[in-house]
């Protein structure tokens, strides 16, 4: 299936311990931390991209924009989405929120590389 813009991918998180900002070292507070969202913003964007990029080729993360707007706490239920905004060669840009029930918890923009995997491995061996 070819790229195109509107790809839409979902992801949801139930907040745990592990995703608190004091268990992160991101933040004194129980709270949904921020590198948490953005890695569950990013697992959207790669759901978005599933079964669309050829079996040599992945994706990389090159710029991440999030603006975290609204806290969340223990258990809250918090889901993901990123839509395909842009396509400029391998550069796809996203339009990526979370929300918790009918709140927006974060919106930003999220750049992925399509790259080949195989090169992109072999640089990162000889960069050990």
């Amino acid at each position: 299936m070819p790229l195109e813009v509107g790809l839409i991918g979902r992801a949801t998180l139930t907040v745990a311990e592990p995703d608190l900002a004091t268990s992160l070292g991101s933040g004194d507070v129980p709270a949904l931390g921020t590198p948490r969202l953005v890695a569950l913003v990013e697992e959207a964007s790669m759901a978005a991209l599933s079964g669309h990029l050829g079996d040599d080729t992945t994706s990389v993360g090159m710029r991440v924009h999030v603006d975290h707007l609204q806290p969340s706490a223990l258990g809250a239920e918090v889901a993901a989405e990123a839509v395909l905004e842009r396509i400029d060669g391998r550069r796809l840009t996203f339009a990526v929120s979370a929300t918790q029930n009918d709140l927006t918890v974060a919106e930003g923009q999220i750049i992925r590389v399509v790259v080949e995997t195989g090169r992109f491995l072999e640089k990162l061996t000889e960069r050990g």
